[in-house]
C-alpha cells in the first residue's frame, strides 16, 4: 500500500482557513461528480488523458 504524501501549506493563508473553504466545497464537489453530467465529463478527461498517455508514449 501506498502512502500519501503530506501536503505542505506554502502560502500565507493559515491551514485552518484553508481546511474551512475545503469544508464548504467538498459537498458541491462530490454531488457534482455523483451527477450525470459529472460522471460523463469526469469519463471523457480520463480518455483524453490516457490519449495523451499514448501520444507520448508513440514519440
Amino acid at each position: 500500500m501506498s502512502r500519501r504524501k503530506k501536503l505542505i501549506n506554502h502560502t500565507d493563508i493559515p491551514q485552518h482557513q484553508i481546511e474551512a473553504i475545503a469544508r464548504c466545497l467538498m459537498p458541491d464537489i462530490l454531488a457534482f461528480y455523483e451527477s450525470e453530467e459529472g460522471q460523463r465529463e469526469f469519463a471523457e478527461w480520463k480518455e483524453r488523458r490516457e490519449a495523451e498517455k499514448r501520444e507520448v508514449k508513440t514519440e
